[in-house]
C-alpha cells in the first residue's frame, strides 16, 4: 500500500498528495462512520481542479483503484469514502466500478453515476497519446459504460472484456490517428541505380527520376568508392566482428576517426552508426554528466538532438529559431559557473535556413557555454575540403563539437563528433550508444574515407551542385511556384497541406515519373507541409525541363497556390513576405570548379 502512496500517482491525485500516511493507514482499518473526523478533515480539495495525470500515473490511479476498492469489499469503506471526493482519484474508482459491473444491469447505473468525473478524466493528457491529437471521425451511439470509457484514457479503454490490456486494438488506434491527421507515412519502393545515376527502379521495374536524395553529391556510386569497398569486403569480410571494445576497433576505424578529426581541425573524433546515435549519445552522455548542465537548444533542431537532450535529464532551454536575441535572455539568466551547452545545426534541412554559427560562437565564449553544432547536411558540400559550413565562414576555431554524418554527401553510412581529445575520449568512454553498438563493417569504413579524402581534394561536385541549385530555384521563382527561400542547397515547394503534397508527390511519381518525397508534420508545422527537392551535380538541364514543366502543370491544373497566392494570405514559411536572400556560397567561388 505504501509504495503506491508514495508513487507518482501521489504528485497527481490532491486525495494522495495531501492525505499523510498514518491518516490513511487509519481511515484503511476504520469502517464508514467509525473514523475519526479529523482524519481526512481538510485534506481534500474543496474548490480546486484535478492536476493532470501524467502518462504513468493514469495507469497507477487505477491499480491503486483497484486496490481500495477491493479493500471497500471488505468492509473499509471509511478509505474509500474519503477516496471518492477526490475528483481524480474518484474517476479512477469509477472505472474500476465500470470495468466490474459492466455486463450487468446494474453497471449502466454506475457509469451514468461515473459521467460526471469522467469529464474531468476528458480533458486529461491520455496515459498513451501524442501531444497533437487528430479527431476521430463519428462512431455509432454505444452503451452508457462504453461511453464512460470513451470518455478515458486509451490506457483504460484499450482492454478486452476481461480487464487485460489489449495490445492490438492500441497499435491500430495510434495509427487510425495518424491517417486522420494525415501525417500517416508512405514509404515508395526505390531503388536506385548506380550506373544511371540519379535514376531508379520502381518495384514494378519502372524507371524513375530521383529528385529528393540525400547522396547530395552522387558519392555512392562514385568509382573510387566503390572499388575501396570491394576491395574492402574481398579482404576483410562483410561484418566488423563486434563492438569497437570487442574484435571492432580496425585500423580503417582508427584512420576514419584522424581523417575526421583533421577535416574539422580537432583533436580527435569518434564515429558512431549514425549521427541520430551520435547527437542522441554525445548530448545525452555530456548533460548528464556535468553537474547542473543547462542545454539551449534551437526550435528547429533535429529530433536526435531533441532525443539526445530527453535522455540527458537536464534543464533545456528551447530559443526561437535563429533567434540570437532570445538566446542570449536565456544565458543572461546563468551564472558563469554553470556548465552549458547550446546545440544548433548548420544548415536545417527542411527549410535550407543556416545558424548564425559565427555570432552563436561569439554568445558561448561570452557567457561560458560549449557549442555542439550539427554539420550532418553541409558536410562534404561546403567549405574547401568540404568540411562544412563552419569551414567556409571561416568559423571552426569557435565550435567546441562538430558532429557530421558519413550517409549524404559521402554516400554510405555512420556518424561521428569531432571535438577535443578529452571530450570524446569521455563520450568514448560513457557513451551506452557507442560501447555497447556493433562496429560500422569495414567496408563502409573504407568507402566513407575514400569519399572524404576525394572531397577535400575536388570541388568539382560541389559547384555541380550549388550551380543546378541556382538554375532551379531561379526558374521555379520566375514562375511563381512557392520556392521557401534559403541560403543553402535545399529547394523546399510549399504546399500547405498534407494531403495535396502526398498526392502531388503521387502524380509526379505516377505521371511524369519523377520522385520528389512530400514532407508533412512532425518533420514541418502543419499548414507548412511541402515538397523537399535536392538537385545534385547529376540533375543537368534537360532532367531540370522536365521537373519545372511537370510542377508547373500540376500547379496550374490543380490551382495550387503561387508565391502571389501566399502573399495575399500574409505570407508562410517565409514564402510571399517579399525576402530575398542570396546563397552562402558566392558566384565566383564557382567558377572554374565545375570540370575536373
Amino acid at each position: 500500500m505504501e509504495s503506491l502512496l508514495v508513487s507518482s500517482v501521489s504528485r497527481a491525485c490532491p486525495f494522495l498528495a495531501r492525505t499523510p500516511v498514518s491518516a490513511l493507514r487509519q481511515m484503511s482499518t476504520a469502517t464508514a462512520g467509525a473514523c475519526p473526523a479529523s482524519a481526512g478533515a481538510g485534506l481534500l480539495p474543496t474548490a480546486a481542479p484535478a492536476a493532470p495525470l501524467g502518462a504513468g500515473a493514469s495507469v497507477a490511479a487505477a491499480a491503486t483503484a483497484a486496490s481500495f476498492a477491493a479493500a471497500a469489499r471488505n468492509g473499509k469503506s471509511q478509505l474509500l469514502a474519503a477516496a471518492r471526493e477526490c475528483p481524480v482519484f474518484g474517476t479512477a474508482l469509477a472505472v474500476q466500478q465500470v470495468r466490474r459491473s459492466s455486463s450487468t444491469a446494474a453497471a449502466h447505473a454506475q457509469a451514468r453515476a461515473a459521467t460526471s468525473s469522467a469529464a474531468t478524466f476528458e480533458s486529461m493528457p491520455s496515459a498513451y497519446t501524442s501531444r497533437q491529437q487528430a479527431p476521430m471521425h463519428p462512431q455509432p451511439k454505444k452503451s452508457d459504460s462504453a461511453a464512460v470509457f470513451e470518455a478515458m484514457p486509451k490506457a483504460c479503454a484499450s482492454t478486452t472484456a476481461s480487464g487485460a490490456f489489449d495490445y492490438d486494438v492500441f497499435f491500430k488506434d495510434q495509427l487510425h490517428k495518424k491517417h486522420q491527421d494525415k501525417s500517416y507515412r508512405y514509404f515508395n519502393n526505390i531503388n536506385r541505380l548506380a550506373q544511371l545515376y540519379p535514376m531508379a527502379h520502381t518495384g514494378t521495374g519502372e524507371h524513375v527520376t530521383v529528385w529528393c536524395s540525400n547522396d547530395y553529391l552522387g558519392m555512392s556510386k562514385h568509382p573510387e568508392v566503390v572499388h575501396a569497398m570491394k576491395s574492402t569486403i574481398d579482404k576483410y569480410g562483410a561484418g566488423a566482428g563486434g563492438t569497437r571494445n570487442i574484435a571492432g576497433n580496425a585500423e580503417l576505424h582508427l584512420s576514419l576517426e584522424r581523417e575526421l578529426a583533421s577535416l574539422h581541425k580537432k583533436d580527435a573524433a569518434l564515429v558512431f552508426s549514425s549521427c541520430f546515435v551520435a547527437n542522441d549519445a554525445t548530448l545525452s552522455t555530456l548533460a548528464s554528466k556535468m553537474p547542473g548542465c543547462v542545454i539551449f537548444s534551437d526550435a528547429s533542431n533535429h529530433a536526435s538532438m531533441i532525443q539526445g537532450i530527453r535522455n540527458s535529464r537536464a534543464k533545456k532551454h528551447v530559443f526561437k529559431h535563429n533567434d540570437l536575441a532570445n538566446l542570449e535572455s536565456q544565458l543572461q539568466q546563468y551564472d558563469l559557473s554553470v556548465p552549458k551547452i547550446i546545440a544548433f545545426e548548420s544548415v536545417y534541412s527542411m527549410s535550407g535556413n543556416i545558424g548564425h554559427i559565427k555570432e552563436i560562437g561569439a554568445l558561448a565564449k561570452k557567457y561560458n557555454a560549449i557549442t555542439f553544432l550539427d554539420e550532418v547536411h553541409a558536410v562534404g558540400m561546403y567549405g574547401e575540403t568540404g568540411a562544412g559550413v563552419a569551414e567556409y565562414i571561416d568559423a571552426m576555431d569557435d565550435m567546441d563539437i562538430i558532429t557530421g554524418t558519413l550517409g549524404k554527401a559521402y554516400g554510405v553510412v555512420g556518424g561521428y563528433i569531432a571535438a577535443s581529445e578529452s571530450l570524446v575520449d569521455m563520450v568514448r568512454s560513457y557513451a551506452p550508444g557507442f560501447i555497447f553498438t556493433t562496429s560500422l563493417p569495414p567496408a563502409v569504413v573504407s568507402g566513407a574515407l575514400t569519399a572524404i579524402r576525394h572531397l577535400k581534394k575536388s570541388p568539382v561536385e560541389r559547384a555541380g551542385q550549388q550551380l543546378h541549385t541556382r538554375m532551379l530555384k531561379s526558374t521555379l521563382t520566375d514562375l511563381g511556384i512557392p520556392v521557401v527561400p534559403n541560403p543553402s542547397h535545399i529547394v523546399p515547394v510549399l504546399v500547405g497541406d498534407a494531403e495535396t503534397a502526398k498526392s502531388v508527390s503521387d502524380e509526379l511519381l505516377s505521371r511524369y515519373k519523377i520522385y520528389v518525397q512530400s514532407i508533412n508534420y512532425p518533420t514541418v508545422a502543419v499548414g507548412e507541409e511541402r515538397l523537399r527537392i535536392t538537385p545534385t551535380p547529376g540533375h543537368g538541364p534537360e532532367l531540370m525541363d522536365g521537373l519545372v514543366a511537370a510542377l508547373k502543370t500540376i500547379w496550374t491544373e490543380r490551382g495550387l497556390k503561387t508565391e502571389t497566392d501566399w502573399a495575399n494570405e500574409g505570407g508562410r514559411a517565409g514564402v510571399g513576405i517579399g525576402k530575398d536572400i542570396d546563397q552562402l556560397v558566392k558566384a565566383e567561388d564557382l567558377r572554374g570548379r565545375t570540370e575536373p
